[in-house]
């Protein structure tokens, strides 16, 4: 599963939902088979940028090991503008993130799935709940649904 994010206009594709359009698009171009994609919502930011985001998420199918796809992710990035370096959690025009893998956990240097902080954002786990509801946390036994359940239920006003 892959999270999607903009917060940044792309001079050829445009405001950020359309920016998501076309990195779908991008990723399909790539090989990646898209078996399903959410609705795109907004949402806060989080970290020092203040513009909202556009965010998504795609389950996909690929042959690809987590760490090639990793790096076609991060090539795909790049051609939509992304630079890294700088400000953690600054704006940027596209983010993709890889969130949950089919194959289990996986971990190394650069790469930790599931995502570490994916439990804890509305903002991946409502688009998530979309496409792969039925997806397990492979550290629990807690499905997307589930998650984004308990993370997005009323709780009650502290007297």
């Amino acid at each position: 599963m892959i999270a999607l994010g903009s917060n940044q206009r792309h001079p050829h594709y445009g405001p950020p939902p359309k920016v998501l359009c076309a990195a779908l698009a991008a990723m399909a171009g790539e090989g990646l088979t898209i078996e399903a994609a959410s609705p795109i919502i907004t949402s806060a930011p989080v970290g020092p940028s203040r513009r909202r985001y556009a965010n998504a998420a795609a389950r996909i199918a690929t042959p690809l090991d987590p760490p090639a796809l990793l790096a076609l992710l991060q090539q795909i990035e790049a051609r939509f503008g992304r630079i890294r370096r700088g400000q953690r959690w600054g704006a940027r025009t596209l983010d993709l993130d890889l969130i949950l893998w089919s194959g289990g956990p996986w971990r190394s240097k650069t790469l930790t799935i599931p995502h570490p902080l994916f439990r804890q954002r509305d903002f991946v786990l409502t688009p998530a709940a979309k496409v792969a509801p039925d997806w397990r946390d492979p550290h629990r036994t807690c499905t997307i649904r589930h998650l984004h359940a308990r993370l997005t239920r009323p709780r009650p006003t502290p007297r």
